[in-house]
């Protein structure tokens, strides 16, 4: 495969089905291997009017208030790959790939959803705020970090702690579904002849395209949906890792909770111990970037509990969630660790995305053995830390020093485990055999990236 291919899973559990009946949602951002990720706080804000907003490619008009917002960000780029609102509204998107071509200039996917979120009050708004910015500016421009050819077309999920709805676009056309229980989406097209809203024209369209032959006959993933000649639509096996996430959601009705959403982020395509990420491949929900076939991995990773006393959100703010810690946060300015420095496309030493990269390519090189040594520790630290949210949410509203005092406790204890991960790792000479290509592969990256040396 010579192209790159920008992969996520997303997922949302509404509070019918979940342990606690609140509205849970996960997504994991799949982006480059070396595509710095950062979780950025922005509080609300009043504007002057006539006033316009710099977006990673264009301008266009600011609206008089924008919302509080806690975004997980690629480095580069002003949107965001998922983020949440102060009043409770998240979205993540995705990567589709439909028939019509895709603009060399619009707003991003990413653009977008950052604009619904810091000017939609509620899950209805944020989809009607995308949806008017979509048709008015349209969608386009490069959506990959060193692939410069990288465009895509948008899916979305979004909620808030009453409904959810999925958002699927292709160009500047536009469809939508209400969620019912559980849904999650992939890098493909999912709507059928079942939904809610629509683009006015979009049914018209693919008729006289001759995907369809009048209204009856129309089903927007079947006319839409790009081709089998296109490497993205079938590379990216996005249908079986949407099948994937929903019989994991659909197998747990009723017990859907918080470590639930952790552990599917962290699904492989192999349950066996003696897997390693050179033996995977874009099925998996947890992704690791291999030669030729998987040029992308898990950069950052999010469950958000959409809690009434105070909404959490757990975050990896690293790559590779089966080798990160899931850190709690709240919408308010994150710790220092997130915030001391922005990651770039190489090693920087400061930034908590890099520090962790050290970690992860640590472990790469001895998987089996090696993340054997951080699950007890990721175990103990996620249970301790999700009791302690339980205690504070069973207590009512907690003020805003007690969540700040959480974060920052959290945070710390985290970079110590991991510090401590990396001095027994050099105490661990790896002992799996790692493949010529696989290891070449990894090679060629820590040079790109100056990655200092691994142990």
């Amino acid at each position: 495969m010579d192209v790159v291919i920008k992969m996520c899973d997303t997922m949302v559990a509404l509070g019918s089905v979940t342990e606690d009946g609140v509205t849970l949602f996960a997504k994991n951002s799949d982006r480059e291997p070396n595509e710095g990720h950062e979780i950025r706080y922005f509080p609300s804000m009043d504007h002057e009017r006539d006033t316009t907003v710099q977006t990673t490619n264009m301008v266009i008009p600011q609206v008089r208030h924008t919302h509080g917002v806690l975004l997980s960000s690629p480095h580069w780029i002003w949107g965001a790959e998922m983020g949440i609102n102060e009043h409770g509204v998240v979205i993540g998107n995705e990567a589709v790939f439909t028939k019509l071509p895709e603009r060399q200039n619009g707003l991003l996917g990413m653009d977008l959803l950052r604009l619904g979120l810091e000017r939609g009050g509620s899950a209805r708004e944020a989809l009607t705020v995308i949806t008017d910015l979509l048709e008015k500016h349209g969608q386009g421009g490069r959506h990959g970090f060193q692939d410069q050819k990288m465009n895509y077309h948008n899916s979305y999920l979004i909620a808030d702690r009453k409904e959810a709805w999925v958002l699927e676009t292709a160009d500047r056309f536009w469809i939508a579904e209400k969620v019912t229980d559980i849904r999650t989406i992939s890098n493909c097209l999912t709507i059928g002849s079942r939904y809610d809203l629509i683009h006015p024209n979009l049914v018209d369209f693919a008729v006289e395209k001759g995907w369809c032959k009048d209204e009856s006959d129309f089903n927007f993933r079947r006319c839409f949906t790009a081709g089998i000649t296109d490497k993205r639509t079938w590379g990216g096996k996005g249908d079986k890792r949407q099948c994937t996430t929903t019989d994991f959601l659909k197998a747990r009705v009723g017990n859907i909770n918080e470590a639930l959403l952790m552990s599917a982020l962290r699904t492989h395509d192999s349950n066996d111990p003696q897997w390693t990420p050179a033996k995977g491949s874009m099925a998996s929900i947890c992704i690791h970037a291999k030669p030729l076939f998987v040029p992308t991995q898990s950069t950052s990773s999010m469950v958000v509990h959409l809690g009434e006393a105070f909404i959490t959100v757990w975050t990896t703010g690293t790559s590779a969630p089966c080798t990160s810690l899931f850190k709690p946060l709240f919408i308010m300015k994150p710790p220092r660790a997130f915030t001391k420095a922005t990651p770039k496309g190489t090693y920087d030493g400061e930034s908590l995305w890099w520090r962790h990269e050290r970690i992860h390519r640590a472990i790469l090189k001895d998987y089996p053995n090696r993340i054997a040594v951080i699950k007890p520790d990721q175990k103990e630290f996620e249970q301790k830390w999700l009791m302690k949210i339980k205690e504070l949410r069973e207590k009512g509203t907690i003020d805003a020093a007690t969540l700040r005092e959480v974060m920052e406790q959290a945070t710390a204890e985290s970079l110590e485990l991991e510090e401590r991960w990396l001095e027994e790792f050099a105490r661990m000479p790896p002992k799996t055999k790692i493949g010529f290509f696989y290891k070449r592969y990894w090679n060629k990256r820590n040079d790109e990236d100056q990655m200092p040396q691994l142990p």
